[in-house]
């Protein structure tokens, strides 16, 4: 693992399907987000489907709010999303179904594409540790939420 790379897994007691329903609904972003910067979206299709479809989310960073618009990037339904926006880093969702019924996800900040000044500010920000927290702590909230979801089905 690298500044450039960072990746964790979680086991989820739901089926991908329904893993997946989280991930590609901007609307519940902020429900799993466990960095505290991800708000209310602005505007979003009610499902991502697709490579190139786009959504826009209220943000804060430092306590600083923003406006950031993502593209998907990567799309495989009930397998694998992954978005980006004016950066080239990307959030990536990678899910494989488990023997008995649940869900390995793996949620990967990559940020191997991003040019010069991208690659500068990630660790002179600290966003490798950052990222590393938020990842550790969105996986948890999205198990608890796709089990929670999976339960009420």
């Amino acid at each position: 693992m690298t500044d450039t790379l960072i990746s964790e897994s979680i086991t989820v007691d739901a089926p991908p399907d329904v893993v997946f329903a989280i991930l590609a609904d901007p609307r519940q972003h902020s429900r799993i987000d466990g960095s505290g910067s991800v708000g209310a979206v602005i505007s979003a299709p009610e499902r991502l489907t697709a490579t190139g479809q786009t959504f826009t989310v209220r943000m804060k960073l430092f306590g600083v709010p923003y406006v950031i618009r993502n593209r998907v990037v990567e799309f495989e339904a009930g397998r694998q999303i992954a978005w980006r926006h004016f950066t080239a880093n990307r959030w990536r969702y990678q899910l494989a179904p488990t023997a008995d019924g649940g869900t390995t996800v793996t949620e990967t900040f990559d940020a191997s594409r991003a040019d010069r000044v991208t690659t500068a500010l990630v660790p002179a920000a600290k966003f490798p540790e950052r990222n590393r927290a938020g990842i550790l702590g969105t996986l948890q909230r999205l198990k608890v939420a796709a089990e929670k979801d999976a339960a009420n089905l």
